[in-house]
């Protein structure tokens, strides 16, 4: 049963990081970044997003545990 779960979270898991907005692409990786560098806050649904994503990570992890220990 918990493997039913864990494969349900895993897809919306997926779903919710590719819809995160990618602002700065690979030039943020070499510290190119086209904002200079300043910090941007998440607000709106991109916040939701966010966070979403954080409790679903949560959520797989707890599961994945819980699969192993039964």
């Amino acid at each position: 049963m918990l493997t039913i779960f864990q494969v349900i979270i895993a897809v919306i898991l997926i779903a919710l990081v590719l819809i995160q907005e990618r602002s700065s692409g690979m030039s943020g990786l070499f510290g190119g970044g086209g904002d200079g560098g300043a910090y941007q806050q998440r607000r709106g649904i991109e916040k939701s997003v966010f966070i979403a994503t954080i409790v679903m990570a949560t959520l797989f992890a707890g599961i994945s545990i819980a699969n192993l220990l039964y």
